[in-house]
């Protein structure tokens, strides 16, 4: 607790601050040096992995390289909260985007395959966060967080408002998706399997709609936020965003510079974790992110298996709706298999839908535990 003398030095300082203005510009540095640095390395390692032909590369690129960079050493950081909070905010836009009218009428079409999706879902998020308290000790909610299969922008936004262990969840969830963002592509193309058709470049929001939604975000996450509701502005983002595109109210998608600036941010900021990681926090962290990448995939290629023998559906198509990977990479992996890219895109929406609600629900309840 701070005591009265320590009230009374600390208004003399900042009245010293104020007279001479160096230790105010000085703070002012030292606030911004670590985050700065921090995106610069992530800027570099967008760069890296795009000219490579990484998938996502605006992602996974600044994750790899903050990520060893504060393994070697250096001190990187994460950008103060209302740059975290805009940051946010693009990302919930981002993902809101994807929910339209086709999607939900396409979803109406497979009630036997969304059921079994579900079920996948709920058998990763029973199974998985079990073993992880039993042999990894993790509290429930990080363990839970930890096996989130999927929608990593928002299980980090998430892990940002409750008692969890941070590092790990984004160790955890860093490795999940490194594996399945890099191998999956790599074993399609293994196949042999060239694409069929090039996707189409979707246009991007006008300007003033794009900024009407943007202030709309940030004052439903500010509400959100009140209410002491997670990652209240991804969600307060990704509300505006889906009513926005469902009622027809607003078409194309955000701005490309912006969801670039936003991925690296994210990228830099899952990175930014390992900062003074040592290396047995490390090779725990990375057993941890092993089992739940392989045992989600497990899992849900057992209930592809079993709605491939329900429905005769091609087993393919299933697995690569239910993989517990991302949205952009699926996608683009059924044009290639010359797969309807509706059904595959229709079921990775529908996953991110049902984590929105099933991961607040078993977050909120550890915090009453």
């Amino acid at each position: 607790m701070i005591d009265d003398a320590g009230i009374v030095a600390g208004y003399d300082g900042a009245i010293a601050s104020l007279q001479t203005g160096q230790e105010w510009n000085w703070m002012a540095t030292e606030t911004w040096r670590g985050p700065l640095i921090t995106f610069a390395i992530a800027a570099l390692g967008a760069v890296l992995t795009f000219a490579l032909s990484f998938p996502a590369p605006f992602l996974t690129g600044p994750a790899i390289a903050v990520t060893l960079a504060g393994l070697a050493g250096v001190k990187t950081a994460a950008p103060p909260q209302r740059a975290r909070d805009a940051v946010f905010i693009i990302l919930g836009l981002t993902i809101g985007q994807g929910v339209t009218p086709e999607v939900f009428e396409a979803m109406r079409t497979w009630p036997v395959t969304l059921a079994a999706l579900a079920a996948s879902l709920f058998a990763i998020i029973w199974i998985t966060p079990a073993i992880l308290v039993r042999f990894w000790s993790m509290d429930a909610t990080t363990a839970f967080l930890s096996s989130s299969p999927g929608h990593l922008s928002y299980v980090l936004g998430l892990s940002e408002g409750v008692k969890a262990d941070l590092r790990t969840v984004s160790i955890v969830q860093s490795i999940r998706v490194l594996a399945l963002t890099l191998l999956v592509p790599v074993a399609v193309t293994l196949t042999g399997q060239v694409p069929q058709q090039v996707l189409e470049i979707p246009a991007e929001t006008a300007p003033v709609p794009l900024a009407v939604m943007i202030v709309a975000a940030a004052c439903a996450g500010y509400l959100l936020a009140r209410l002491r509701l997670p990652a209240a502005y991804l969600i307060g983002g990704m509300l505006v965003s889906v009513v926005a595109h469902v009622t027809g109210l607003v078409s194309g998608v955000m701005s490309y510079w912006l969801a670039a600036v936003a991925f690296v941010s994210l990228g830099g900021l899952i990175g930014s974790r390992f900062s003074g990681v040592t290396w047995p926090q490390l090779r725990r962290a990375l057993g941890a992110g092993v089992l739940v990448t392989v045992l989600s995939v497990a899992l849900a290629a057992v209930f592809a298996v079993i709605t491939h023998w329900i429905t005769g559906m091609e087993l393919i198509a299933i697995l690569i709706a239910f993989a517990p990977g991302g949205l952009e990479t699926m996608a683009a992996m059924s044009v290639i298999l010359g797969i309807d890219p509706t059904f595959v895109a229709s079921h990775h929406v529908a996953r991110l839908l049902m984590l929105t609600a099933i991961v607040p629900f078993f977050v909120l309840r550890g915090r009453r535990n």
